[in-house]
């Protein structure tokens, strides 16, 4: 019997929602934050981690990749934000 989730293959818990990931957000001013956090978190998830380890509102907090500003209702997954990846944290 291999009902046990660690035999589904693909939807064991390193793939799909169960993933946790390590984000690193920059604001180029002094301070970059590591941040742990599930793919399925949205980025208005990330904001309030984000904010809890910096002391900054979240709602102050603006996350971007080049141009790309990131929407507070989207996730991580559809960003397509992975493991490691940098992010520059602006301060509005």
């Amino acid at each position: 019997n291999f009902s046990c989730p660690r035999y589904l293959g693909d939807q064991g818990p390193d793939k799909g929602e169960g993933k946790m990931i390590e984000v690193i957000c920059n604001d180029r001013l002094g301070k970059k934050v590591r941040v742990k956090c599930n793919a399925d978190d949205t980025i208005g998830d990330l904001k309030k981690l984000i904010a809890a380890q910096t002391g900054t509102r979240a709602e102050k907090i603006r996350l971007q990749k080049w141009y790309n500003i990131y929407k507070d209702h989207i996730t991580l997954e559809d960003y397509e934000i992975k493991d490691g990846m940098g992010l520059e944290l602006y301060y509005n």
